[in-house]
């Protein structure tokens, strides 16, 4: 099993991670311009419980580094690294609740 990283950990004590692996995938799957299968609330709305909780940039940064050591150990290339990042950074305000507003899904 994966070992959650301590700087994260917290924020899935009381989680499905079964079903949190298919909301990522779907939501990944739709990020990269496969399929739209991602049904989920938007990024803001699925995050406030955590940034109520104390997320942060930190936390983020946290995040995007484990992502980008997963995928390097996956051999993913370099260049697809980066489109990742990119996509993930794309949504930082929203995750942490920065943007002026959230839709309601």
């Amino acid at each position: 099993m994966t070992t959650l990283d301590e700087r994260i950990g917290h924020f899935f004590d009381d989680i499905d991670m079964q079903r949190q692996l298919g909301k990522q995938k779907a939501f990944l799957t739709m990020a990269f311009g496969g399929p739209t299968n991602f049904t989920g609330r938007d990024m803001q709305s699925a995050h406030e419980h955590l940034v109520q909780r104390g997320l942060d940039d930190s936390h983020f940064d946290a995040v995007m580094e484990d992502l980008g050591a997963t995928l390097t150990e996956l051999g993913v290339p370099s260049d697809l690294i980066g489109e990742a990042a990119a996509i993930a950074e794309s949504v930082r305000d929203d995750v942490l609740g920065r943007t002026a507003q959230h839709k309601t899904a």
